[in-house]
């Protein structure tokens, strides 16, 4: 038997500039437009071509989330929490200035209070939970 190797995983490219879409994303995710959110990160994810795209898929992903416990659908928050986990997960704790570290945390603490919640009382979720996205500089100027 023959034992390959894993092939070595080429670094992110973090310290590049965020397409102009995702920057307009992140713009109506932190006003709490997640749905317009979404719209504005899918257009940028399909125009991007490198590897950065899984970023806009991530974040993309915790918006909807968190649409999701807007409209107190429990397993759809469920859902969508843990497929942007998957996206993000590669991605270290700042990436093209988004702070993915606090990004995690808040996402981590407002699924907390759903599931303490549970699908029958998550209507009562307080949206003080939803946290907008920070910068690790500067927000990006488009």
């Amino acid at each position: 038997m023959v034992e390959v190797s894993p092939q070595p995983q080429l670094p992110i490219d973090c310290e590049g500039y965020l397409h102009p879409m995702a920057i307009h994303g992140l713009e109506l995710f932190n006003a709490g437009l997640y749905w317009e959110a979404h719209e504005a990160l899918e257009k940028a994810w399909r125009e991007e071509t490198s590897e950065i795209r899984d970023l806009y898929q991530g974040v993309l992903q915790v918006g909807v989330a968190y649409l999701h416990i807007q409209r107190c659908n429990y397993r759809g928050a469920l859902k969508m929490y843990s497929r942007s986990k998957r996206w993000l997960e590669p991605f270290p704790e700042t990436c093209r200035g988004i702070d993915l570290a606090q990004l995690r945390l808040d996402l981590e603490t407002a699924i907390a209070e759903v599931r303490r919640l549970g699908p029958q009382r998550i209507d009562e979720f307080d949206p003080a939970h939803f946290k907008p996205i920070l910068w690790v500089n500067s927000p990006p100027s488009r």
